[in-house]
């Protein structure tokens, strides 16, 4: 019995690379330019707008017979995941869901038992990291302030929303490389608990709009292990 519906940990647009692939080596269908496969970009999902991704899951397909709908979001309210279990539970005849997060820690168990987790790697690729998190790492003490200051220093609500936006894509990042490099041994997994922890605690700290982002990525730096990279 083949899946429908999926979940990638991975940052958006190579979760969207790794979902249009699987749709072009397991269905046939050309990813790019096509009508039946949709992409929605959020930032926190809503409920309206998991809501609407329902909606646009429920048409038919207009060419073929699958439909595509590929959803990535740096997170998702609780309700909105919740409005979203009927649609991964059963989905429409001949459609496939792919939802794409950063991070599957905050991830509903209700919502992740109904979908399965689909690997982002893709042939010989790591998985992605962004480059300001591997910057971030590698910094000395000015230049990580420096780097702290850029992401808290927004304009109006409108910069400072995409600015937190980048600032828990930072966090994600550095929690990847400290997952990856804990992977190589139980010491290395044990020696670097507190600090996953720890980033654990402050990405859900940062999904709050008044969150002090400033304080929260002085912290993060002063947490970071010297030999992580």
């Amino acid at each position: 019995m083949q899946h429908h519906a999926f979940v990638i940990e991975a940052e958006a647009e190579e979760g969207i690379r790794v979902a249009q692939a699987w749709a072009e080596e397991n269905l046939g269908m050309k990813a790019k330019g096509n009508p039946d496969v949709v992409v929605q970009r959020y930032g926190l999902l809503s409920v309206e707008e998991a809501r609407g991704v329902a909606e646009l899951a429920a048409g038919a397909p207009f060419a073929g017979e699958h439909k595509v709908v590929i959803i990535a979001a740096s997170r998702a309210y609780h309700e909105a995941q919740n409005a979203l279990l009927k649609l991964f539970e059963e989905p429409p005849r001949g459609t496939y869901l792919f939802l794409i997060m950063p991070s599957l820690g905050g991830l509903l168990p209700t919502l992740r038992s109904r979908i399965q987790v689909l690997d982002s790697h893709v042939g010989p690729t790591r998985s992605y990291i962004p480059e300001a998190a591997e910057e971030f790492m590698k910094a000395s003490k000015e230049k990580r302030s420096a780097m702290i200051k850029k992401l808290t220093s927004g304009r109006d609500e409108e910069e400072r929303r995409e600015l937190r936006d980048e600032a828990i894509a930072l966090v994600n990042g550095i929690e990847q490389i400290a997952y990856n490099t804990s992977k190589a041994s139980p010491q290395k997994l044990q020696e670097h608990a507190a600090l996953l922890s720890d980033i654990a605690t402050l990405r859900g700290h940062l999904h709050d709009r008044s969150a002090p982002v400033k304080m929260i990525l002085e912290h993060l730096s002063l947490v970071i292990p010297k030999n992580l990279l």
